[in-house]
């Protein structure tokens, strides 16, 4: 894998990493968003994007406040500032046909980017995505807010390597209002029936706020995110994004 940075429009320096092959041997770029606390250097994301760089470019970037990048994690408000970075990479390399992967925090955010921020990329999969915040009916999400919300929490999120910001100020949308404004770009909901995060409710919630311009896979004996994929399932959410974006593929 191979450095790379970007700054993203709101002055953020991201760093990340590039992988597979060159624009000049394929036109097909994976941009991939990673979950909280997570970072590209992290074994199990690193394995899930040299997977993907089997089928394409990979261009995968820290979130603001994780791993190498700077700034501070606002937790999937701000960052469909740095998916859109992402993108805007993948273009400036040379790949025609940018589509984004998105897991847990970095699905929700890519679902919002997908449906707010032009231009859009060629399709998406959110992987693991919760529909709406503040969600607290699992143990593994009343942990996570533990660590958003009370101060030894937020030490024990930097001794994690997240570096947090603020508390909103407003709340961004929730991938569930706006999962509707991505048609007609493909989109791919992805989801373990045994996520111990976020259960599958949650994406069948989204796949009927898609109104129908979804596709939807709920995964038998998968739990959540990067850590829960197989070869198999990456191998096939890249195949459907390569072959939802082919050239005369319906839309």
């Amino acid at each position: 894998m191979t450095p790379v940075a970007t700054t993203t429009a709101d002055g953020v320096v991201l760093h990340g990493v590039r992988s597979g092959p060159s624009p000049a041997v394929t036109d097909l770029a994976f941009v991939i968003g990673h979950g909280f606390t997570l970072h590209t250097g992290k074994p199990f994301v690193a394995r899930v994007l040299r997977r993907f760089a089997r089928h394409g470019g990979v261009v995968a970037l820290d979130f603001r406040g994780h791993g190498r990048s700077g700034g501070r994690s606002t937790v999937g408000g701000d960052e469909v500032r740095d998916l859109a970075a992402g993108v805007s990479l993948a273009h400036d390399l040379g790949y025609r046909r940018v589509v984004t992967v998105g897991f847990s925090m970095g699905a929700s955010i890519a679902l919002r980017h997908a449906a707010l921020h032009e231009p859009r990329p060629a399709a998406v999969a959110a992987v693991s995505s919760p529909s709406r915040w503040w969600v607290r009916e699992t143990p593994a999400m009343r942990r996570v807010h533990w660590l958003l919300e009370q101060p030894h929490g937020r030490l024990a999120a930097r001794a994690l390597g997240v570096r947090l910001g603020p508390p909103w100020r407003s709340t961004p949308e929730s991938p569930l209002e706006v999962v509707h404004r991505i048609a007609p770009t493909p989109l791919l909901i992805v989801h373990g029936e045994d996520d111990h995060y976020f259960g599958p409710a949650h994406a069948v919630a989204l796949h009927r706020a898609a109104g129908g311009a979804a596709e939807l896979w709920l995964e038998p004996r998968i739990r959540h995110a990067e850590s829960a994929m197989t070869p198999a399932l990456v191998d096939r959410i890249a195949t459907w994004l390569d072959r939802s974006t082919e050239e005369g593929s319906p839309r």
